[in-house]
């Protein structure tokens, strides 16, 4: 049953009906679709279009086949319904007879179906928002694990100065602390009920639409009813926000997979998270973190696709939007699994200490804290690098660290050095001294844990 065919004088042609209809990727909207119309429902009543009675039949209807149909959404698929809208009203129609024929008064597919989209997108982000919670919860815990664990730090892909392995935790936290609050402000335009504005013009009938939004738990109606059929605004930018975390979480595997391979050592990934080679006995490939990072360009691609779907559309509603749904159905569900998987192998990670710390020591990293400590003696800090860049030099000429150099070596370079030098280029003062806030200091990243926990504390309540 079409929801339009009294114009038409001819069948479909099987292939375009097949071509055209949706229902095999919007089908799971069905909770969203009974919802919008129940609340639909309550509106025709409060309007007197429907009577008290058709109401409530119309309501029992609708939860019916919504828990006929809960447990296994994929039933729907077995109808050759145009869509979920036209598969819903066609069970109402059979259950209720011309009782159900009433529920569309003054409803159009166009403002239903975006009215449906933005429910989904809401539970969405609750659910989205729970799992970045778990993996930074994950983040916090081994970060708290490691607070001693010394691991170098890298610029340019070279070693550069040492961090604290809990810093380095903490700052996939923060990223995903951006991730967290950019969902939230998505929420406030996403939080808009279309619903009531017909095909494009609004409809002819006494429709309280802000008594319509507030039972479907909307805090705002639209303005416009030409926009509110065509926006899908909250489509690209909730794949914005996707398309950036992914980002993240491609960043947080390429940084995994460098510390776990051969030539770094820093890090071993659990076996549960780990493939090996048909070929090759010995291999432990990081094919988890692999796929993370290769599926962050699928996301990246409905991004693009949604964008250029809608570049060229004219107002109000074009078919073209039908295909908005595959991408952010799929690429949402592959962020939510990538989440997912990056708790997993965080949470299963071994960290090589005494191979990060002999490493850290390595590569002159503490050439930064040499030149500070000659500023630190009075000498201008430009100075102080030209003559820290010669001592270096000098040192990668005699095969030894800074730490490892005589006295009377650097006295050839600045008179100023004294022993206290040793001291003050030692790894574990260098990291002591990054103390100023963000820094790497045992006592700063313990801050920082605490007032991410009370982070994750206060926003797990408003959830």
């Amino acid at each position: 049953m079409n929801l339009w065919g009294s114009r038409f004088s001819k069948n479909q042609n099987n292939f375009f009906k097949s071509f055209n209809n949706s229902l095999k990727i919007d089908y799971i909207l069905i909770k969203q679709d009974i919802k919008g119309s129940i609340a639909w429902s309550k509106i025709l009543l409060k309007s007197n279009i429907i009577t008290l009675s058709d109401q409530k039949k119309l309501e029992t209807a609708l939860n019916f086949i919504f828990k006929e149909i809960k447990d296994n959404p994929k039933k729907i698929l077995l109808s050759d319904s145009e869509d979920i809208h036209s598969w819903v009203e066609k069970k109402l129609i059979y259950m209720l007879g011309d009782v159900g024929k009433k529920i569309h008064t003054g409803r159009s597919r166009n403002d239903q179906v975006t009215t449906d989209l933005r429910l989904w997108c809401k539970d969405f982000i609750y659910l989205i928002k729970k799992n970045i919670i778990n993996f930074q919860n994950s983040l916090i815990f081994i970060a708290e694990k490691n607070i001693s664990s010394i691991f170098p730090g890298y610029t340019h892909l070279q070693r550069a100065q040492p961090i604290l392995f809990s810093h380095w935790c903490l700052a996939y936290f923060e990223m995903l602390k951006r991730d967290f609050e950019r969902l939230k402000d998505c929420l406030k335009r996403i939080d808009v009920s279309p619903l009531g504005c017909g095909a494009l013009a609004g409809t002819g009938w006494k429709i309280n639409r802000k008594y319509l939004a507030s039972l479907m738990g909307f805090s705002k109606t639209s303005n416009n009813s030409l926009d509110s059929v065509s926006d899908r605004d909250y489509v690209i930018e909730l794949l914005s926000i996707a398309s950036i975390s992914m980002m993240h979480l491609s960043r947080f595997s390429e940084d995994l997979i460098f510390f776990n391979s051969g030539e770094c050592n820093f890090i071993e990934l659990s076996d549960s998270v780990t493939s090996g080679s048909s070929l090759m006995p010995q291999k432990k490939n990081p094919d988890s973190l692999e796929l993370i990072r290769g599926k962050t360009g699928y996301v990246y691609g409905c991004l693009l696709n949604i964008l250029v779907l809608l570049k060229g559309l004219p107002l109000a509603y074009n078919k073209d939007m039908q295909e908005d749904k595959e991408s952010l159905f799929r690429s949402l569900n592959v962020w939510k699994n990538c989440l997912k998987m990056s708790k997993i192998v965080i949470l299963g990670l071994k960290i090589n200490n005494k191979i990060c710390k002999k490493v850290s020591k390595k590569g002159y990293s503490n050439a930064t804290d040499l030149a500070d400590y000659l500023v630190f003696k009075g000498v201008s800090f430009r100075k102080s690098h030209k003559i820290t860049g010669k001592i270096v030099l000098y040192s990668i000429k005699k095969k030894k660290r800074l730490s490892q150099l005589s006295l009377s070596s650097f006295k050839k370079f600045c008179k100023l050095i004294e022993n206290d030098v040793y001291k003050y280029i030692n790894l574990k003062n260098s990291l002591k001294r990054k103390n100023s806030q963000g820094g790497t200091s045992k006592i700063k990243v313990l801050k920082e844990i605490f007032k991410s926990k009370m982070y994750i504390k206060n926003e797990i309540k408003k959830i």
